[in-house]
């Protein structure tokens, strides 16, 4: 058999896809323009651009590589690896390193520069990265890889369109179900038209129809003003503004951000790709990493301050019947509306309501296959390991809530003329406040490297599971050495952000309890040994 590069269902796997990246681009553009103070055009002429640079030679390199793939193991059924921008590293890279730069030199071109580099050295740790990821790969037990993707797939992605869902159900429960009927019931609508696309063109109608019953859900003027930034931009090379901020000052004060986020990146594309060979496809480690880490570095130097990843989502892409077409789709597509200014048009004309069935039913299945892909003794340590997760998501939304007020308390003092310095911020907040109703410290220890101390504990438990004391107690030494520099449950707040902090050692009281965790294992480890030789 020889694979296709298109079939029916890519049509579904691009709507999906499509909505997804729009998401981004729309969240990055209103963050970069609201709180950085990006012009719109700056936005459409340069920074979009860049961004359709990196995510266009990703798509097409990931459908090559599946297209590849199928003619060498004489298959058809190859779904290729998504690939987008990274949801977690585009709220770490706006918060923690474009707006404080715009805060503290009220330039937004500094705060550009500063981004492209930090994009660049995020670009440049993911290709590293992918000389070792093999290895990781092959010594960390499935349900461990796993685990963190499905926290990520419940918590920022699940939870944010469920909530959309029920916030608009009006507009957003005919798509879902059709999504579900087309997908868990596998029934055939009308003349075969793909689930997807008749989920995005009936949430479509209902949310322009909403004015019937009173909502008013879409606005005809959105679409007349979004005219105005239609337009062809060519993407161009900005080597020089990235050496420009290529300085220790600015290297010391966001390498805090920068390592963190590049391995984040390399670790959850790493487990994308395990989610891959899990749903029957598998891919070189190296060679993807490789591109992963390549397109963010090329798009940093065409002016995208923004890391590009391998996406979450594959088994359920791959349960859509999308194969190789719908990658170079959505490549083409991002490419398009970035180049010519279509952005705003497209999410005047189309609403994110219409087309986040998808990305839900996507979510669902990536949970589900945390579950179906190991062994099912092993489903503890899968729960275990979806708790870090649900804390960053957790942490996520308690930013969001201090920014919100701190807004609004900004806004009043501006009303009234008063220029006292007057903030609400986490830093302000005691550690050990109850916060919904929880410690702050409790959650915010928790939240941070959230995808490396899920895998962490998911191994553990994989291998306390096992009676393997010996190798739980070295994920436990791993721990140690990972708390120990600061990549996980270490912190420090700085205004409503929260940075990792890498002074030796980072987090004493979590460096000593996983080592003392890890000798109780070992010790069991030997005691069992004296055992089985007195029996």
């Amino acid at each position: 058999m020889k694979p296709k590069f298109f079939v029916r269902g890519d049509i579904d796997g691009f709507f999906g896809l499509m909505i997804d990246n729009l998401i981004q681009l729309l969240v990055l553009t209103g963050l970069c323009v609201g709180l950085c103070g990006f012009p719109m055009e700056f936005m459409t002429t340069v920074v979009l651009p860049g961004v359709a640079v990196s995510l266009l030679i990703g798509n097409l390199f990931y459908a090559w590589q599946a297209y590849k793939k199928g003619l060498a193991e004489n298959r058809d059924d190859i779904t290729a690896l998504p690939y987008g921008i990274n949801t977690v590293s585009l709220f770490a890279f706006v918060f923690f390193i474009l707006f404080p730069v715009y805060k503290e030199t009220g330039d937004y071109m500094q705060a550009w520069k500063v981004g492209l580099l930090a994009s660049l050295l995020s670009g440049l740790i993911e290709f590293a990265g992918s000389f070792v990821a093999h290895a990781i790969r092959k010594a960390t037990p499935r349900a461990a890889l796993l685990s963190a993707l499905a926290g990520i797939a419940i918590t920022f992605i699940s939870m944010d369109f469920l909530l959309r869902t029920f916030q608009n159900p009006l507009i957003a429960f005919v798509p879902f179900g059709i999504i579900l009927l087309q997908y868990f019931a596998k029934v055939q609508f009308p003349f075969h038209i793909p689930g997807g696309l008749l989920s995005v063109l009936v949430g479509t109608c209902l949310a322009w129809m909403s004015g019937f019953w009173g909502e008013g859900f879409m606005n005809a003027a959105a679409i007349s003003s979004s005219y105005a930034t239609i337009g062809f931009s060519i993407p161009k090379l900005f080597i020089p503004e990235v050496l420009s901020v290529m300085n220790p000052t600015y290297l010391a004060s966001y390498l805090s951000i920068i390592i963190p986020m590049g391995i984040f990146n390399v670790i959850g594309s790493l487990q994308n790709i395990e989610s891959a060979e899990a749903a029957g496809d598998s891919f070189d480690t190296r060679s993807s990493l490789m591109v992963n880490g390549i397109g963010t570095i090329v798009g940093a130097f065409f002016g995208s301050p923004f890391p590009t990843t391998i996406y979450i989502g594959h088994p359920g892409w791959k349960g859509l019947g999308a194969r190789i077409g719908y990658s170079v789709l959505n490549g083409i597509f991002i490419t398009i509306i970035s180049l010519f200014g279509l952005i705003a048009f497209v999410s005047a004309l189309i609403p994110i309501e219409a087309g986040m069935a998808i990305v839900l039913w996507i979510g669902i299945v990536i949970g589900s296959q945390a579950f179906q892909s190991v062994p099912s003794k092993h489903s503890p340590a899968v729960i275990i390991g979806l708790f870090p997760a649900l804390a960053g998501w957790a942490v996520l939304m308690i930013q969001s809530v201090f920014n919100y007020t701190d807004g609004i308390l900004q806004s009043v003092l501006a009303s009234h003329s008063i220029k006292a310095s007057h903030h609400i911020w986490l830093s302000e907040t005691a550690l050990n406040q109850p916060i919904l109703p929880y410690a702050l410290d409790g959650i915010l220890s928790l939240s941070q490297g959230f995808l490396l101390s899920s895998m962490v504990w998911a191994a553990i438990t994989v291998y306390v599971i096992d009676r393997n004391f010996l190798r739980a107690g070295i994920w436990c030494a791993i721990g140690a050495f990972l708390s120990f520099i600061g990549i996980v449950h270490s912190y420090t707040l700085f205004g409503n952000a929260i940075l990792n902090t890498f002074t030796l050692p980072a987090s004493g009281k979590f460096t000593i309890a996983y080592l003392i965790l890890g000798l109780l294992l070992v010790l069991f480890h030997f005691s069992k040994k004296e055992k089985s030789r007195t029996i």
